[in-house]
């Protein structure tokens, strides 16, 4: 499944899921960002061109759905997907700790992007109300979630090359 309706496919079903399924079983609005680790994934795995363009076609299908900013999504995504893709040829792709680190730093990352563009549109932003109500507990079910979704990701650039 390494062609663009693959990832099409993948990222449709993920979008679904996210905004339908994920709201029911997770409370307080607070639940994983399967979209960011698909991302972050693919940057680490198959470098940034790869990442930017599930990016772009993610974050735009997210903010369809979800009716916030519209192309807040999509560039927040589209820059943390830039910068995992930048450490595609610096890691060892099989390593266990990779997907967890990337996606802690991912988390902020995105989540500082997106309060700097809502401050620049002059939406009232705070910081530390953020991090506290969503953006640790979000970062907790995303390192829950970013090692099978890592391996799916890999699965699907290299095919069944390892024993990963």
């Amino acid at each position: 499944m390494k062609t663009t309706l693959g990832w099409a496919v993948l990222l449709i079903i993920t979008i679904a899921a996210q905004a339908v399924l994920l709201p029911l079983i997770f409370t307080k609005g607070v639940k994983p960002d399967i979209i960011l680790i698909i991302i972050v994934a693919a940057g680490l795995l198959a470098g940034r061109e790869r990442a930017i363009g599930v990016a772009f076609f993610a974050g735009l299908m997210q903010d369809f759905a979800s009716g916030n900013v519209f192309g807040l999504n999509t560039l927040s995504k589209m820059a943390t997907g830039y910068v995992a893709g930048l450490a595609e040829r610096k890691v060892f792709k099989e390593s266990i700790l990779l997907p967890v680190l990337a996606i802690v730093i991912a988390t902020f990352l995105n989540n500082a992007i997106m309060q700097a563009l809502l401050f620049l549109l002059g939406y009232k932003v705070e910081p530390a109300a953020m991090m506290v109500n969503q953006v640790l507990p979000s970062l907790g079910y995303n390192v829950l979630f970013c090692i099978p979704v890592h391996r799916l990701i890999y699965r699907m650039t290299f095919g069944n090359r390892s024993q990963f």
